[in-house]
């Protein structure tokens, strides 16, 4: 089981690729994550424009009995598969805290709308939630059509919006102030990203810290995620003095080899991929094909066995080239095993009490894991806001979520203090095994467990 697991988690809760298109054409819906709550159209007249500002201490959505929160996602159609699950996870914790006594005897109930992995459905259905079905905040914001074509909009408002399933760049924030402040991030973030690939790729080898570079080269895509990761590099490089290669390719490309060959040239020692999987496919037998060997290191939607493995199965990556990629839920230490129980307990509960059958199980799949998550994390906004004995608004709600860092369920440690909403910087090393098992297939190998990023960056030398 443990295995089969790791293997799943391996496979990465992709929501950045999604942006490229599914996989898969055709997928059959699962069972409906909120049923009676995903009208076809949206209640209540749609106004073009965010409402006026909120005065001090905004609140909605809150009753005697219950606090409201909503997203729009795939549940229906391609993405269902993501959707379908992510909503399963999400609808499984808020259970859970409801029937442990929810906030002060009110317990959270999720308002979900389908919009088809479409940014025109979401941003419509983004507003009726927040203007006729008036949530108090937004949790497992999702897709990246739907968190790109709706962040200004939140913003303006000031809703909170806790946990979007996707990594664009628009979400990563230093030091946010005012309304901005209202978006809390969870899974990576290009930018920060790029931070960790940088603090890795030259970090000590000791201990699987790092790759110990002397000479890195960097070779981005020219969309969001190559740009993102681009950032995030030139951001972590202001920390210090190092010999770092830029080269650039366009999204399209097919040949890379122009590139390849400056960083070869450059003798660099690592080379740092800023790209989504796709790209790297390509990359990697440019430089198999360039006879130019060195470690590369990647981002973590990257990070699946199965992926790594068919580079390894055509010698694009070898003992002497060999590939790694971050991660950023693991449940191969006691901690993330302990943290994966209790969402299994959780999901598992919940589907027998909705009638699944234990065949059709979530609780061994990662996008449930992550609406899980997005659920953890808006509890731990309520649960700090009751530490701190404040009434529950938005302008305090966003207060507690910064008041102490959050433990991700089967991750590391975020924190919002300051305004920092960088999404997690918490992130594990891998690598793949180079001779498959007896079956063909290959496996991930952690290097080095999740890390945070200060750590990482203080053994670089």
């Amino acid at each position: 089981m443990k295995k089969l697991i790791a293997l799943l988690l391996a496979l990465v809760m992709v929501f950045a690729l999604a942006a490229c298109g599914p996989k898969t054409p055709t997928v059959e819906p699962g069972p409906a994550s909120n049923p009676g709550t995903n009208p076809s159209e949206p209640a209540g007249d749609q106004p073009s424009e965010p409402v006026d500002d909120q005065p001090a201490g905004t609140v909605q959505g809150v009753s005697d009995t219950e606090i409201l929160v909503g997203n729009t996602a795939a549940t229906t159609g391609a993405f269902a598969m993501v959707g379908v699950p992510f909503n399963a996870g999400l609808e499984a914790a808020l259970k859970a805290y409801n029937d442990a006594g929810g906030f002060h005897g009110k317990s959270v109930r999720l308002i979900h709308y389908d919009d088809g992995f479409d940014a025109a459905q979401g941003m419509t259905y983004t507003k009726t939630l927040a203007e006729s079905d008036k949530v108090f905040a937004l949790v497992g914001h999702f897709g990246t059509n739907t968190v790109g074509a709706t962040l200004d909009y939140i913003k303006g408002l000031g809703i909170p919006m806790v946990y979007a399933a996707t990594g664009i760049s628009g979400l990563y924030q230093e030091g946010a102030t005012g309304k901005d402040a209202c978006v809390f991030s969870v899974q990576p973030i290009y930018n920060a990203e790029g931070r960790v690939l940088l603090a890795r790729a030259l970090a000590s080898t000791e201990n699987g810290m790092g790759l110990g570079g002397k000479k890195i080269g960097v070779i981005s895509t020219t969309d969001d995620a190559g740009e993102g990761i681009l950032a995030g590099i030139k951001r972590q490089a202001q920390e210090g003095s190092f010999d770092i290669t830029y080269q650039e390719v366009q999204a399209d490309a097919t040949d890379y080899s122009a590139a390849v060959n400056v960083l070869k040239n450059a003798g660099c020692d690592v080379v740092i991929a800023a790209m989504n999987q796709d790209p790297v496919a390509k990359l990697m037998p440019a430089m198999r094909d360039a006879n130019f060997s060195a470690k590369v290191i990647t981002s973590y939607v990257s990070a699946s066995a199965v992926f790594m493995g068919t580079l390894v199965a055509d010698g694009s990556v070898t003992a002497d080239r060999p590939i790694y990629a971050t991660s950023w839920m693991d449940i191969a230490t006691e901690q993330g095993m302990a943290d994966y129980g209790e969402f299994a307990a959780v999901m598992l509960a919940w589907e027998a009490e909705n009638g699944i059958a234990a065949a059709d199980t979530y609780s061994i799949n990662s996008y449930a894991m992550a609406g899980y998550v997005a659920a953890q994390t808006f509890i731990h906004g309520l649960n700090q806001l009751d530490a701190m004995g404040k009434d529950l608004t938005w302008e305090n709600y966003i207060a507690a979520m910064e008041n102490a860092p959050f433990h991700i369920p089967m991750g590391g440690d975020i924190s919002f203090a300051g305004g920092d909403r960088l999404g997690v910087t918490d992130l594990a090393l891998n690598t793949v095994t180079l001779t498959p098992d007896e079956n063909g297939n290959y496996a991930l190998e952690t290097v080095s467990p999740i890390t945070s990023l200060d750590d990482v960056w203080a053994s670089v030398g």
